[in-house]
């Protein structure tokens, strides 16, 4: 699909993901009637995706993993009026999950492996921070045909370790199984990560990132566009793994949030 076609693509309105305005979650926020232009919304610094659905604009805001239940602001601008919304968020517990992992450098790096993760952080931090034009498809179709193992927000133990939060979802595909753009998108980055593996970004606009991680092959390149059900690469067990699987990330205004809610079938 040619950029021009994939702009016209982005420019009609999509199935919104589910209400779920708990840490990890996705807040689908009323704004109003459809007007001729969009409005803007922001959360603090932060600007959200603004979507229109059933001749209503609503913004999307995701919802970091270590937020305290309570009200959330954000504010909304249309021409010269400005106003707020707030976001009451609830509680959400996740259970815990212990894994023991073989290579010890995975889970205690050592000094030049540190560097190699920091000069690593520096490259997917910015991708997760992409802001583009466009509205985003977010009727998601599943990346990959398998089973849904490991859930987003598991609280990860590794080796008896405390670690970060299971930030994505796991989908049980054995290695060189075909994983597919769950929705048209601009290639944003692709690359072999020390935790990650061989891994894609996709853009999908408006701060809507998805990443595939621990391939064992990439089918793409950067600034590709690619369309629903491309192909993107396969499944393997590069990176941190206990064997191999897809690991989907959804990220939303540069926060990790449950990639279930963005599954048609699950609404």
């Amino acid at each position: 699909m040619g950029a021009l076609a994939l702009g016209l693509a982005w420019s009609i309105g999509w199935a919104l993901p589910a209400h779920s305005p708990v840490p990890g979650g996705v807040a689908v926020v009323d704004l109003g009637p459809a007007g001729q232009s969009a409005p803007t919304a922001r959360w603090g610094e932060q600007p959200l995706a603004v979507v229109r659905d059933g001749g209503r604009w609503f913004a999307l805001l995701g919802i970091p993993l270590d937020t305290l239940p309570g009200e959330l602001e954000i504010g909304v601008s249309s021409g010269s009026t400005a106003t707020g919304r707030n976001v009451a968020v609830q509680v959400k517990n996740y259970p815990e999950q212990r894994l023991t992992i073989r290579d010890k450098r995975k889970v205690e790096p050592d000094p030049d492996d540190l560097a190699r993760i920091a000069r690593e952080r520096e490259i997917t931090d910015a991708v997760k921070r992409r802001f583009s034009d466009g509205m985003p498809d977010t009727g998601f179709a599943l990346p990959a045909a398998g089973p849904l193992s490991s859930r987003f927000g598991l609280r990860r133990i590794f080796n008896g370790e405390p670690r970060n939060p299971h930030a994505g979802l796991d989908v049980a595909v054995g290695t060189g199984a075909p994983v597919k753009a769950p929705a048209a998108g601009i290639v944003a980055n692709t690359g072999d990560y020390f935790f990650n593996g061989n891994t894609v970004f996709i853009d999908h606009g408006q701060g809507l990132i998805t990443a595939y991680m621990h391939l064992s092959r990439i089918d793409v390149r950067a600034g590709q566009p690619v369309r629903k059900g491309e192909t993107l690469g396969a499944a393997g067990s590069t990176g941190r793994v206990t064997g191999p699987h897809l690991h989907w990330a959804v990220i939303l205004n540069n926060t990790p949030v449950d990639p279930e809610l963005f599954l048609v079938r699950q609404r």
